[in-house]
């Protein structure tokens, strides 16, 4: 049971209510989280402009990777709610089944570049508490990307770690929309929507 209730999308303030439809493109809904938020909309208003910058397209570290460093660090933190919707909106930017289907096993599977597995195992050492970036998961890292996407690539991460900590502390009732794709791509690592149903 979720600690705060969302507010409705008619109880968001109006400046808001046009900010948070953004979600709605990579997520195909406004998450709870961000309507939870909405009851500070100052709050709401800079995660939104938050996950734009840190999820935007600059090139070097693609939407679906970012979408997909999110996952494996949502489930390095064992947020089942970020689990969800990082699944669907890695499907939604291109993910394949079969990378979808290996995400959680990322460092044996064919499906993922070296380069993507340094990113993957990063972000999941980034997560771990305690920290467990030491110098071979740094080095691993450098060696296949520049500073500025491995500042993209910690960015995710930081901000997953915002989400996964508001998520799981405030109980965050899973929506529609990705608690079924949760279902139907996460069954296999044993995922269930847990307290957030």
């Amino acid at each position: 049971m979720a600690v705060v209730a969302p507010l409705t999308e008619e109880e968001l303030a109006p400046e808001l209510r046009e900010a948070v439809q953004f979600f709605k493109g990579p997520l195909g809904v406004i998450p709870n989280s961000v309507r939870t938020m909405a009851h500070r909309p100052e709050i709401a208003r800079a995660f939104t402009d938050l996950n734009k910058a840190v999820m935007a397209d600059y090139g070097e570290v693609t939407p679906e990777l970012k979408r997909l460093i999110g996952y494996v660090s949502s489930h390095a933190s064992g947020c089942l709610y970020c689990q969800a919707h990082m699944i669907l909106a890695s499907e939604r930017f291109g993910a394949s089944d079969e990378r979808l289907a290996a995400v959680w096993d990322f460092e044996t599977s064919p499906a993922y570049t070296e380069r993507e597995k340094a990113a993957l195992a990063f972000a999941r050492a980034a997560t771990a508490v305690p920290n467990t970036v030491d110098d071979a998961v740094s080095a691993r890292l450098r060696a296949h990307w520049p500073d500025v996407a491995i500042v993209e690539i910690m960015a995710v991460v930081s901000l997953f770690g915002y989400l996964n900590r508001w998520n799981d502390s405030m109980g965050s009732a899973l929506e529609d929309l990705p608690r079924s794709k949760g279902e139907e791509r996460l069954q296999l690592s044993g995922w269930t929507a847990g307290k957030h149903a």
